[in-house]
């Protein structure tokens, strides 16, 4: 009877990570058979000879072991298939024609890319990571288009499948930023599959742009703010709803949709709202000023936990509730902006762009402002974050809702 399990040899520093091995009992010959899947001590768990899925350290570490315990799965099962050919012939055969056999036999499942990213984005929609789901999901679109609906294997992720992709999208006449996006979440899906050494590590993508350009002007002044608060719109119409949102967001320093569209009413207490920030998980705090009550006040309370009536049902859909709000609202916000004469296309984005350079023109520090937004640099915002008080922040919001 031929056997097979499991083990882990800790690397000689405690620190470094240590390699998983099969070890192939046949006849009391045991050979050991090396998985080039690398994981830390404490994520073994030697008793059950078996890896500790759920990482202390992060959520990507938990994605990544969980596919490391996927790959050891799908080998187990290929040498148990070796075996099992081998006691059907009933041939003789030992532990060096096993791992012979192995080593020069194809895998049985030929790993495609599309499958891959189904599974992670399985994974991030269950650790609650959608907007990283999101992404992913878009650029399986994005490629499934591209390859006519033909699945790949992730060993194709070469250099010519990389720039002929890149060529593709821009031949649709996609700006760089939006290229560049595909790329770096391809890149991305490319070192997942390195690190469960599906593909060799490397970087097919060191001859496509993966980089991020500045954008043209997303900014209005405060005469323009002034002139689209100033618009007559009728009351609950999809018009002035969408002029609210933006600006409720100018108000709140810049405040992102998905953050107003989550903003609990528990969040407000003792004229503050305080709020992690959806992208960043970065606490900010905000004094609650009157036009923003002004809003609230508009549309009365909700039959829900949240504040705003963006997401009106808690019925497991709030996610596509919010993202079809915020289509809808960026719609009718160009339509607002050719109303109010504003010179680029109003987008909620620009609610955000539009405070920080309010802020800017009244001398504020970009220290503030960083810290207010977590503007530019999530680093800067860090090493801002234990050195500013937030009342500076508060004033200088103060200063700029006066001014329209």
């Amino acid at each position: 009877m031929t056997t097979v399990r499991l083990t882990f040899r800790m690397a000689a520093d405690s620190s470094r990570k240590g390699t998983l091995y099969f070890q192939i009992i046949h006849r009391n010959t045991v050979k050991t058979l090396s998985t080039r899947c690398r994981i830390f001590a404490d994520e073994w768990d030697e008793p059950n000879s078996r890896i500790f899925i759920m990482s202390p350290v992060s959520a990507r570490r938990t994605a990544t072991l969980l596919g490391i315990r996927n790959r050891i799965r799908h080998e187990m099962h290929r040498l148990n298939g070796i075996i099992n050919k081998y006691d059907c012939s009933g041939l003789p055969y030992n532990t060096a024609d096993i791992i012979h056999c192995y080593r020069n036999s194809q895998p049985a499942v030929n790993h495609s890319l599309f499958a891959f990213m189904h599974r992670h984005i399985r994974m991030l929609s269950a650790q609650g990571r959608l907007r990283t789901a999101d992404t992913y999901r878009q650029t399986l679109s994005s490629i499934t288009t591209f390859r006519n609906g033909a699945d790949i294997s992730l060993s194709m992720l070469t250099v010519p499948f990389v720039e002929s992709y890149e060529s593709w999208l821009r031949s649709r006449r996609l700006c760089r930023n939006t290229t560049s996006f595909y790329m770096r979440i391809l890149r991305s899906v490319y070192n997942k599959a390195a690190a469960e050494g599906i593909v060799p590590k490397g970087n097919p993508f060191a001859t496509v742009y993966t980089g991020v350009d500045k954008t043209s002007r997303r900014a209005v002044s405060l005469a323009d703010i002034s002139r689209i608060k100033a618009l007559n719109l009728a009351a609950h119409t999809p018009l002035a709803f969408a002029r609210d949102m933006f600006l409720f967001s100018f108000y709140m320093r810049g405040m992102s949709f998905v953050d107003m569209a989550f903003l609990r009413k528990k969040d407000l207490s003792n004229n503050y709202v305080v709020y992690s920030r959806k992208k960043t998980g970065q606490q900010l705090t905000v004094r609650w000023e009157r036009p923003m009550q002004a809003i609230v006040d508009a549309y009365g309370p909700s039959s829900t936990q949240y504040l705003l009536p963006v997401i009106v049902r808690e019925d497991g859909t709030e996610r596509s509730q919010y993202l079809n709000a915020m289509l809808r609202v960026n719609r009718n916000l160009k339509k607002i902006g050719v109303m109010a004469g504003i010179p680029i296309p109003l987008t909620m984005y620009v609610a955000r762009h539009s405070w920080a350079t309010a802020a800017k023109e009244k001398d504020i520090s970009i220290g503030i402002i960083s810290q207010a937004m977590g503007h530019d640099s999530e680093n800067t915002t860090q090493i801002y974050l234990a050195s500013i008080k937030t009342g500076k922040i508060d004033d200088a919001n103060r200063d700029i809702l006066n001014g329209i």
